[in-house]
């Protein structure tokens, strides 16, 4: 099938995310993970894109960006992904053993204000859900584990240009984020959520999710799935 254009505009807030190629690994020891963070950091200086947040996961990896231009999420990504892809097979001789990613990065816009709040709040809080840790801070590789806002996002024993550079956020970070983040997240957000990872739905508020939707070409993610055409036309025959 061809490859359909990315919903993307420039200066907007926007959750990205990938996964292993059938849910596999594509971190397996912390080498694999600080290679990734060399290769990212790399990228933004390429590519005109802001990061306000960011989570790497064993089979997969969340961040939140703003784009300058339109394209420059799907140049940033294109860019990473090739040079992650040839590494990994290189490092450990797999090239021709089959794809690493499932295929091209997941996106939604997000609104600003709380929504922007909410969903770094539940890229940061992956390790403590997954049970990797206790404590979503204590997840290396995650802008969580900086403590503060830049420039010192990052762990001390890692050189700055090797890991990747996060933009300050709109409006200050709570005071509290920390603790905010390692709270359970409530049922319907946590939902909410999820549905915009599965189908690219805008994440915010119900009219500025219809405005984005209807400006950006996304207002299928706002229908409902629903039964299989066939399904209903057979039901129908009974």
């Amino acid at each position: 099938m061809p490859r359909t254009a990315r919903s993307i505009a420039a200066g907007g807030f926007y959750h990205v995310l990938n996964r292993g190629n059938g849910r596999q690994a594509i971190f397996h020891k912390d080498a694999d993970y600080d290679t990734f963070c060399r290769i990212f950091a790399d990228g933004l200086r390429r590519y005109p894109v802001k990061l306000y947040c960011w989570c790497l996961m064993p089979n997969h990896w969340h961040l939140i960006l703003s784009p300058e231009d339109a394209d420059a999420i799907g140049r940033l990504l294109g860019w990473v992904g090739v040079t992650h892809v040839r590494r990994h097979h290189a490092h450990y001789h797999t090239a021709g053993g089959g794809h690493l990613y499932q295929g091209r990065f997941k996106s939604f816009p997000i609104e600003g204000g709380k929504h922007f709040r909410a969903v770094c709040r539940y890229v940061e809080a992956n390790p403590r859900r997954a049970k990797l840790v206790k404590r979503a801070e204590d997840w290396r590789w995650s802008s969580l584990a900086a403590h503060v806002d830049p420039p010192a996002a990052r762990p001390e024993d890692v050189a700055a240009d090797a890991w990747p550079a996060l933009t300050r956020w709109p409006g200050k970070k709570p005071a509290d984020w920390e603790q905010r983040v390692n709270r359970p997240i409530e049922v319907a957000e946590a939902e909410a959520m999820k549905l915009s990872i599965a189908r690219g739905r805008p994440y915010g508020s119900a009219t500025w999710t219809a405005e984005t939707a209807k400006k950006l070409g996304l207002e299928y993610t706002l229908r409902d799935r629903g039964r299989p055409r066939k399904e209903r036309e057979d039901e129908g025959k009974e």
